[in-house]
C-alpha cells in the first residue's frame, strides 16, 4: 500500500466514530428507550442545544459537501463559491421556519412533515405524493455520501473499482446500520459530536497548512487564477457579471430545497423546543465558515497544482491533504472527512424509512398496524435503505448518483409549497397543490434532461439570454399553478376535505397506532 501510515492512521479515527455510534444508548433517558417510532425516529423529541447544532449541521454539512464544493471551485473557478450564500440562506430560512414546523409536530404528534400534510390537507393522495418524492429524492442523496467515503478510499490508494475499496465502504456502512437499527436518531446524534469536533478541527490545520506552505491569500489568488485562466477556454476565479442570475438562483434554489428533504425535518421536529432550534439556526453560520475554509481550499489545491484524475474535482481537497501534511496528519484529516459522511448517511436513512414506515406501510399497507409494527417495519426499512445507497454506489457510475441527486433537489423543491403554505391560517385547495406539484416535477424533470443533466439551464425568449436553476423554473410554474388553480376549484364547489382538522397527540395515542 503506498499510503500505509495515513491509512492506518484514517481507520482508527472512522473506527473510533464507529465505536461511539454503537454507544447510541449513552444518549437515552434512565427509563430506558421505547419501542416506538417517536423515540427511535425522533429520540423521544428531547435533543437539546449543543446535540441539535452538531446534528443539523452535521446533517446538511455533508462530507460530499466538504469535497465537491472546493472541488467545483478547482474545476469551475468562481462559481464554486454558490455554496456560501446558500448556507447564509439556510440559517435565515431555518430560524423563521423549523420552530414553526416543529412546534406544530409536537403538538399534534407528527413524526414526518407527511404526517402534517396528511392532517393539514385531509388528501391521501397529496400525503403519497409529499412521501414518494421525498424517499426518491433522499436515495440518491445517500448514495453521495458514500462517494465521499470513496473519494477518501481513492486517495489512499484503494482503487475505487476494486474489492478492497468495495469491502471497506461495506464495512462502514455495515456499523452504520447496526447502530442506527438498534438506536436510531440517537446514534447519528452522538457521532454528529464527533464530527463537529474534527470538521472544526481539520479546518483550523488545514489552513495553517496551505498558509504555511503555498503563501498569503494573494499569492494563492494570483496562483490560482493563472491555472485558470491558462485552461483552454477554462472558467475564471472571479464570475462573470453574466452569470450572476445563475449565481444567485442556484444558492436560493439550494437553499429552499433542503428545507423539503425528510431528514432535515426530521432532526427538527427532535429538538426539545423551538428556543433550541432559534439559536442552533443562528450559530450554523460557524458551519459556513468552515465550508468558506473548505472552498477557499479549492483555491489552494490550484495553486499548489493538485491534478485529480479528470472528472474527479472532488478527490482535490484529499489530494491536497497528503500533499501537504506529514502522513500521521494526513490521516486524521482524511479520517475527519470519512466520519463527517456517517451523519448525514445515517439521518438520510432513518428519515426515509420513518416516510415509509409511517405514511406507505400504516396509512396505505396495513392501517391497523400497531405502534410496535411500525417500529419494526421503520427499523427493516432503514436497513433496506443503506443496502440499496450502497449497490447503487458500488455498481453504478459515480456520475449517474451525481445526477440523480441534481434531480432529486429539482423533485424535493416541488413539494415545498405544499409544506410552507399548509403553516397559513387558510390554506390553498387541496386539488391545486396535486396539480401544481405535478405540473413543476414534469417541467423540473424535462428542463434538466433537455439540459444534459446540468442543474442550470438556459433560458431564451426575447432579447434575454439567461441561466437559471431548474428547480426555481418548475417551483415558479408550481406555484402559478397553485395560484390560479385554487380560486377556481373554490369556486366550482370542489370540496376541500379536512383541510384545518389536526387532532392532538393525546387523541392519537388513544387510538393505539401512535398514527
Amino acid at each position: 500500500m503506498n499510503h500505509l501510515v495515513p491509512t492506518v492512521t484514517c481507520a482508527v479515527v472512522v473506527l473510533a466514530a464507529s465505536a461511539v455510534a454503537l454507544r447510541g444508548d449513552r444518549l437515552a433517558p434512565a427509563t430506558g428507550v421505547r419501542q416506538d417510532l417517536e423515540d427511535w425516529a425522533l429520540a423521544d423529541r428531547r435533543q437539546g442545544g449543543v446535540l441539535v447544532w452538531c446534528l443539523l449541521g452535521g446533517t446538511i454539512y455533508t462530507a460530499y459537501t466538504f469535497t465537491a464544493v472546493p472541488g467545483a471551485v478547482f474545476s469551475s473557478g468562481g462559481i464554486g463559491f454558490y455554496a456560501l450564500p446558500y448556507t447564509v440562506i439556510i440559517c435565515a430560512l431555518a430560524f423563521v421556519l423549523l420552530p414553526k414546523l416543529a412546534a406544530t409536530a409536537r403538538a399534534h404528534g407528527h413524526v414526518t412533515v407527511a404526517d402534517f400534510v396528511r392532517e393539514r390537507y385531509g388528501s391521501p393522495l397529496l400525503t403519497l405524493a409529499v412521501c414518494l418524492t421525498g424517499i426518491f429524492a433522499t436515495m440518491p442523496y445517500l448514495a453521495l455520501q458514500l462517494l465521499g467515503l470513496r473519494a477518501v478510499l481513492n486517495v489512499l490508494g484503494l482503487d475505487a473499482d476494486g474489492l478492497a475499496s468495495d469491502v471497506a465502504l461495506t464495512a462502514v456502512f455495515g456499523v452504520l446500520a447496526l447502530s442506527t437499527y438498534r438506536f436510531g436518531l440517537r446514534a447519528p446524534s452522538v457521532v454528529s459530536v464527533v464530527k463537529a469536533m474534527l470538521v472544526t478541527g481539520s479546518t483550523v490545520a488545514l489552513a495553517a497548512l496551505v498558509l504555511g506552505r503555498l503563501g498569503t491569500p494573494a499569492e494563492l489568488f494570483d496562483r490560482a487564477g493563472a491555472v485558470l485562466t491558462g485552461r483552454d477556454g477554462g472558467p475564471a476565479l472571479v464570475p462573470e457579471p453574466s452569470l450572476a442570475l445563475a449565481y444567485t438562483s442556484l444558492a436560493l434554489g439550494s437553499a429552499l430545497a433542503l428545507f423539503a428533504f425528510p431528514h432535515v425535518l426530521m432532526v427538527a421536529f427532535s429538538a426539545r423546543d423551538g428556543g433550541v432550534l432559534r439559536r442552533s439556526s443562528v450559530t450554523l453560520l460557524g458551519w459556513t465558515a468552515m465550508l468558506g475554509g473548505f472552498a477557499l481550499f479549492g483555491v489552494g489545491a490550484l495553486a499548489a497544482g493538485v491534478q485529480p484524475p479528470p472528472g474527479r474535482s472532488e478527490l482535490a481537497i484529499p489530494l491536497l491533504v497528503l500533499d501537504l501534511a506529514p502522513g500521521w496528519a494526513a490521516g486524521v484529516l482524511l479520517g475527519a472527512l470519512a466520519v463527517a459522511a456517517l451523519v448525514p448517511a445515517a439521518v438520510m436513512s432513518i428519515g426515509a424509512a420513518t416516510l415509509f414506515a409511517r405514511n406507505v406501510y400504516l396509512d396505505v399497507v396495513n392501517p391497523r398496524a400497531t405502534a410496535a409494527q411500525v417500529t419494526r417495519v421503520a427499523r427493516l426499512m432503514s436497513l433496506i435503505v443503506k443496502v440499496g445507497a450502497l449497490v447503487f454506489a458500488l455498481a453504478l457510475r459515480d456520475q449517474a448518483a451525481i445526477n440523480l441527486h441534481l434531480l432529486g433537489a429539482v423533485w424535493v423543491l416541488q413539494i415545498l409549497p405544499v409544506i410552507v403554505l399548509g403553516l397559513l391560517r387558510r390554506t390553498p385547495h387541496r386539488g391545486s397543490l396535486l396539480g401544481g406539484w405535478l405540473v413543476g416535477m414534469v417541467v423540473g424533470t424535462g428542463l434538466v434532461n433537455a439540459s444534459g443533466f446540468s442543474s442550470l439551464v438556459r433560458l431564451q425568449f426575447g432579447p434575454f439570454d439567461l441561466y437559471v436553476y431548474a428547480g426555481l423554473v418548475g417551483l415558479a410554474v408550481n406555484l402559478a399553478v397553485v395560484a390560479l388553480a385554487s380560486p377556481l376549484l373554490d369556486r366550482w364547489g370542489v370540496p376541500r376535505g379536512l383541510t384545518g382538522v389536526l387532532r392532538p397527540a393525546s387523541a392519537r395515542r388513544e387510538e393505539g397506532t401512535l398514527r
